[in-house]
């Protein structure tokens, strides 16, 4: 089975231990890990170097996987790939990353759902039509692991923009 080209959004400086745990998983081509220094390189060279980074690492991908971690909703930086994700006609979906263990800070408290907060014209929420999923606590990487094809194969065939 092929393996579906990803581009994961998330909080950089709190979740990149627990999304390393999931480009481990090995089901998905996701974008390739960035570096702290880079990240910190890369918005230190400001926005439209930022948005760049982002327009050319999302070109290519058919879905957009947001992890959500317990600040992810309140980063600019991913409700800017959010809403490009939707512009460009990209599937969507959320998971919840809250239960994966990192080796530094164990788990974390479950963030709101950035879809809840992004509106459309008509004051409908994102979410409405954007599918977020929250794994199993007891092993939510066995969750993710045994899930993520098939979700992302959802998100792509029932894209809503």
């Amino acid at each position: 089975m092929a393996k579906i080209p990803v581009f994961y959004s998330f909080h950089f400086d709190n979740d990149v231990m627990r999304v390393q745990q999931i480009r481990n998983i090995g089901s998905i081509e996701g974008n390739p890990p960035t570096t702290p220094n880079e990240w910190e390189t890369l918005k230190r060279t400001g926005k439209s170097a930022v948005e760049n980074w982002i327009n050319q690492n999302m070109k290519y991908k058919r879905c957009i996987i947001v992890l959500i971690g317990s600040e992810t909703a309140s980063r600019p930086w991913v409700e800017y790939e959010i809403i490009k994700a939707w512009n460009d006609g990209k599937a969507l979906l959320g998971i919840h990353i809250h239960n994966l263990k990192c080796p530094r800070t164990g788990t974390c408290r479950k963030g709101k759902n950035p879809f809840d907060l992004i509106k459309f014209n008509d004051g409908r929420a994102m979410s409405g039509v954007v599918p977020c999923y929250d794994p199993n606590s007891s092993n939510a990487y066995e969750d993710i692991a045994n899930n993520i094809s098939s979700w992302i194969d959802h998100a792509i065939r029932h894209k809503a923009n």
